[in-house]
């Protein structure tokens, strides 16, 4: 049985801006498929307009509010959104208040595919 508890895992940056913990990835669990990360931005910050080749991503807010741009296309959203952004989609999260949101990659989220303009 895998078990993981937020508080034990280090928080970091990630390419694109965002401060993530974490709570199940290759870097800490026998995780394959999927990625597990709780997120966070500070009101105002947001992350750096990017997208995956190969990872699907789901974003479900817990906290905060915001603007979730995907391929040029905007939305407000808030806590209980859960967002899909597919694979190659370009997308970029704005907090209005601070954020705080859950991340699943799958397959998990690797540095190496994230790409900038």
């Amino acid at each position: 049985m895998e078990i993981r508890n937020r508080e034990e895992q280090e928080p970091f940056t990630t390419k694109d801006g965002s401060t993530i913990r974490s709570l199940l990835d290759l870097s800490n669990a026998p995780v394959k498929e999927q990625s597990l990360a709780e997120a966070t931005l500070p009101k105002g910050g947001s992350t750096e307009r990017h997208y995956h080749k190969v990872s699907e991503e789901f974003y479900y807010l817990l906290e905060g509010r915001g603007v979730m741009e995907i391929d040029g296309e905007e939305r407000e959203v808030g806590p209980g959104d859960a967002i899909l952004i597919p694979a190659g989609a370009w997308h970029e999260i704005k907090a209005t208040e601070e954020m705080r949101f859950l991340c699943c990659c799958a397959p998990p989220y690797a540095h190496e595919d994230t790409y900038f303009e």
